[in-house]
């Protein structure tokens, strides 16, 4: 069994979280630069078998999609081509971010250290693989 991997892809920065091997644990992995997804990605997926990558889906509150799928769409059409042997998935990120800050703010982490983005974004990953995998759980009980 392979690992899931999450990306929270952002025209700036990619949060990226991962499961273990059975799939059970969500847990942050790095944030990077967009220009250097791709690169990480045939590194990282030359030493981990990952079965699955999961993409957040950025939707508004009435369900439509929000205006950062006109950069996601073109991301997900190349990810899904350069790597035909993986399951790429779409997912609702909704409210992610905000869950993320609150998850500092809950944890104590400084005010100044909530402004770091790079941070947000690896939380914001870790947050929209858990959903995923709670998603899973619950598709399969």
């Amino acid at each position: 069994m392979g690992r899931i991997l999450s990306i929270d892809y952002g025209q700036k920065r990619v949060g990226i979280a991962v499961t273990d091997p059975l799939q059970i644990i969500a847990t942050g992995l790095s944030t990077i630069h967009s220009k250097d997804i791709f690169s990480f990605l045939d590194d990282y997926l030359t030493k981990e078998q990952v079965d699955v990558i999961v993409i957040g889906y950025p939707k508004h509150y009435n369900n439509t999609d929000s205006d950062a799928m006109r950069y996601i769409r073109p991301f997900f059409k190349k990810l899904k081509e350069r790597y035909p042997m993986i399951e790429c998935v779409l997912f609702d990120e909704r409210f992610t971010s905000k869950m993320a800050f609150q998850t500092m703010i809950d944890a104590g982490v400084k005010q100044k250290d909530r402004r770091n983005k790079e941070l947000i974004d690896k939380i914001s990953a870790t947050i929209l693989l858990q959903n995923y995998l709670n998603y899973l759980k619950n598709k399969n009980s």
